[in-house]
């Protein structure tokens, strides 16, 4: 079952307002976590939507949409929040 975009939201809107054709939804079964600012310390995220923008990507937790990058391995290490507004977060890329 593909996840849940917002209301009013397709893989191709996504696709129009970033700008990037390649944009995917990925699976959020992986590590996700987002940097603590100044302490060098993690705290565990548990998406409900991870979009992918090649290296990017943009993580739901709780209605929240965060920014991080895609490793390697296929984890998500985000670093900064852009709050509900999907829109706003893709603005932010």
């Amino acid at each position: 079952m593909a996840p849940e975009l917002p209301a009013g939201w397709t893989i191709g809107r996504v696709r129009a307002h970033s700008g990037d054709p390649s944009a995917i939804s990925l699976s959020i079964d992986r590590l996700v976590v987002l940097e603590v600012a100044g302490q060098g310390d993690y705290e565990l995220l548990r998406p409900d939507v991870i979009l992918a923008f090649h290296d990017l990507c943009l993580v739901r937790e709780d209605g929240e949409w965060f920014m991080g990058q895609l490793d390697g391995d296929g984890s998500v290490i985000c670093w900064a929040s852009y709050g509900s507004d999907l829109a706003a977060a893709i603005r932010g890329l």
